[in-house]
């Protein structure tokens, strides 16, 4: 997210939190992961928040390495 909210030239505040829930669920071959990761941005609206969570999910190495794999759920608080 810093480095998204960099690249757009917004400040990010100092107190952003991400919160993320694993859990596992059924899939059609048996179980997989599924995660639910929320993010709260004190002071920002939530437009701008949410635009920069997925723009940030779009470059995060993590999630380029499990795209496709596991069920990811973004949310703003």
């Amino acid at each position: 997210m810093k480095f998204v909210a960099m690249q757009q030239k917004i400040a990010l505040p100092a107190d952003t939190s991400i919160k993320a829930d694993v859990g596992i669920g059924p899939i059609p071959a048996g179980f997989g992961i599924q995660v639910a990761l929320t993010v709260t941005v004190p002071g920002m609206d939530r437009a701008t928040a949410e635009k920069i969570v997925h723009a940030a999910h779009g470059v995060c190495p993590y999630s380029n390495a499990t795209r496709g794999n596991i069920e990811v759920t973004l949310s703003v608080a």
